[in-house]
């Protein structure tokens, strides 16, 4: 077994259109080469999933959203699948994770196989998130059920942490800084000689887009002022439902405002390489970034990451640094489940029964097996429609075409995608990268073959079980829905 660490970052919803461009650009425009520049790039790295749920549990257990049985209806990961962290830690691994973003943590099923949690969302580390409260109710409800949260464990911590995320927090970023300020701590103060673990999400590129003025101006269009640009709308589901009307330019805007907050993380991290620099262990760690998902900003007629399967939500990031990998890049296809077994044959482990479990692939570059297809599952809406209508007020008959489940299974040249209420898609991805020519119609042939394609593969392992709404409490449903998510 290899002593060495392994540090995975997220770049929350940061799809690979825009990464790839950022990271040129940064390059260029330094005009040196970066830890990331030359790290290996995977150009064609597909999510198990177009949303953070699903996608983290497929990164964590190597399996995909029917196996692991978290999605929109199971919101939890539950403890019957074997997670990376698990396995480092039955290694001798500390593992210690920095999370942004409410679905990953404890209440979600993420802490499993982590010594260290992290909130950034909570001054005070408590099992209490009020913010889920402001959320799910209005009125006196949210009154009354707040002030029983309140008192539920340490009210002092409570309170504290209810006034630091209603009045500190949000006049930061979205806890990038937070989060290096802890890692600096974290590696500065470690008396451990255990290699580490060392999990970020990092949530910026997520709505709302709000980058800081010094980071927008570098990537607005002409003429467009920082001012001009955080009034555009960025209420995507009043979009979805045609109750906001947004032009090509404010489109164009968003897009550049999300390549601000792109850019500054990758600014935090190369700022997490310097500290590792600094602290001794970089030339020992195995260093990955990814994202869980990408974006619609306008393509398909959609915002946010819900309710399609197209490559704006599913192709992502991903660069390795470190160990077997010397800065060729990969261009085979690869997706975010294969990253477990590859971790461990980066650092030797065996661990029998969670390589039983995996349906991920390694792609170290030692692995003689290559990936022929990925699969990608979006198996309930959300936010549901009654949600949505709760939120936006009653839905055109074109909207209620998103209540369903959808299924994609894509080669290295077409992707199938299959819908719960009959659908059936076809893309020439290779010739049609922005997937707007629908060819199922002219080639059956290869639409049938995709489809029992598909089907086999879902005849192939045992689907899991999990059912239900998950109980969540009311300040972790109030964080979830300011971040989009309606319940």
């Amino acid at each position: 077994m290899s002593d060495r660490n392994v540090v995975l970052i997220v770049m929350d919803t940061a799809r690979s259109r825009e990464s790839y461009g950022i990271l040129d650009a940064r390059a260029e425009a330094s005009n040196f080469e970066t830890a990331l520049s030359t790290a290996s790039n995977c150009t064609s790295a597909i999510s198990s999933a177009p949303w953070t749920l699903p996608s983290h549990a497929s990164l964590f257990t190597g399996t995909t959203p029917s196996f692991h049985g978290a999605h929109a209806g199971h919101k939890r990961l539950d403890t019957t699948h074997t997670t990376l962290p698990e396995v480092l830690d039955g290694h001798g691994y500390e593992t210690v994770a920095v999370s942004n973003n409410t679905w990953i943590s404890g209440e979600f099923g993420f802490d499993q196989g982590f010594e260290t949690f992290y909130k950034t969302w909570q001054y005070v580390q408590s099992s209490t998130d009020l913010g889920k409260i402001a959320r799910q109710e209005e009125g006196l409800e949210k009154l009354r059920k707040g002030v029983r949260a309140l008192f539920n464990g340490n009210p002092v911590a409570n309170l504290t942490n209810a006034l630091y995320g209603q009045f500190l927090r949000k006049s930061e970023d979205d806890g990038a800084a937070q989060t290096n300020e802890w890692i600096r701590d974290w590696l500065e103060t470690r008396e451990d000689s255990r290699p580490f673990f060392l999990f970020v999400n990092y949530l910026e590129p997520h709505l709302e887009y709000r980058p800081a003025k010094q980071h927008a101006e570098k990537q607005l269009p002409e003429g467009v002022r920082y001012e001009e640009a955080m009034d555009v709308s960025q209420d995507a589901w009043g979009y979805i439902a045609g109750d906001v009307e947004m032009s090509e330019r404010d489109f164009e805007i968003l897009r550049a405002l999300y390549r601000a907050e792109i850019s500054y993380l990758y600014g935090k991290t190369e700022a997490v390489i310097d500290m590792l620099k600094a602290a001794g262990e970089w030339d020992d760690t195995l260093f990955i970034v990814t994202s869980d998902h990408g974006e619609n900003i306008g393509e398909h007629g959609l915002m946010d990451h819900q309710y399609a399967l197209y490559d704006t939500l599913l192709h992502v990031p991903l660069f390795v640094h470190g160990g077997p990998f010397d800065g060729s890049d990969i261009d085979d296809m690869v997706q975010l489940l294969d990253i477990p077994p590859t971790v461990l044959d980066v650092l030797d482990i065996e661990a029998p029964d969670a390589r039983e479990q995996f349906q991920g692939v390694s792609f170290h570059p030692d692995a003689e097996s290559k990936r022929e297809y990925a699969v990608a599952e979006y198996l309930a809406p959300q936010p549901s429609m009654a949600a949505l209508e709760k939120r936006v007020g009653k839905l055109p008959e074109d909207v209620r075409l998103y209540d369903r489940s959808l299924r994609a299974i894509r080669t290295d040249r077409y992707k199938y995608v299959r819908g719960s209420d009959g659908a059936q898609e076809l893309y020439d991805v290779r010739s049609d990268p922005t997937e707007t020519n629908d060819i199922a119609d002219t080639e059956r042939d290869i639409v049938d073959e995709l489809d029992e394609q598909l089907d086999a593969w879902l005849d192939s392992f045992e689907h899991a079980e999990s059912a239900g709404e998950v109980a969540m409490d009311d300040d972790t449903k109030s964080r979830l829905e300011d971040l989009g998510y309606l319940q």
